[in-house]
């Protein structure tokens, strides 16, 4: 599974990265991703949940920190998801903010629970999931907040109401002839 996606943060470069580089933010934008800590110096240990609830877990390490440019990591090896990632940052044109760029890849180990629950991450389309991910990392630059409104999708499923029983509803009269 490849994915590469961009967008615009209006934020300065510095700002845009230090937020993503504290890797325990990203599970508060990455739909997937329940939660990052640190194991060692440049190791991390992720933990990702699929819509059914499936639970994939998985060691990476750092492998490229150029501050407010460039982070990439990697799964160490033996890890039971094989993935990496690279983003990078640029001041966008006019100093309208950031341009930031996610460049994504995960190889599914074939069958076994590991293999279907990574799938399940990402469905069909892991391109859609990455830029899902980036227009919420916006939101929580820009205001603060994922927002979300009744109609919102989440990985669990509409968030919006049931529907309601119909109201009273009004005979429309015949069209004149």
């Amino acid at each position: 599974m490849h994915a590469r996606k961009a967008v615009t943060v209006r934020r300065p470069v510095e700002e845009v990265y230090r937020y993503w580089r504290d890797f325990q933010n990203l599970p508060g934008f990455m739909d997937h991703l329940r939660s990052i800590h640190a194991t060692f110096e440049k190791r991390y240990h992720w933990v990702a949940v699929a819509p059914n609830g499936d639970r994939a877990e998985w060691d990476v390490e750092l492998v490229e920190d150029v501050p407010n440019e460039r982070i990439a990591w990697q799964s160490v090896e033996g890890a039971d998801v094989n993935c990496s990632g690279t983003v990078h940052f640029r001041t966008a044109p006019g100093g309208r903010g950031t341009e930031v760029e996610v460049e994504l890849r995960y190889d599914a180990p074939a069958g076994g629970k590991i293999g279907r629950t990574v799938a399940r991450l990402f469905g069909k389309d892991p391109g859609q999931q990455v830029e899902q991910d980036l227009r919420r990392f916006k939101q929580v630059l820009e205001t603060g907040e994922v927002i979300v409104s009744d109609a919102t999708m989440t990985a669990k499923g509409a968030a919006q109401r049931p529907a309601q029983p119909a109201g009273q509803t009004r005979q429309l009269e015949p069209a004149l002839r």
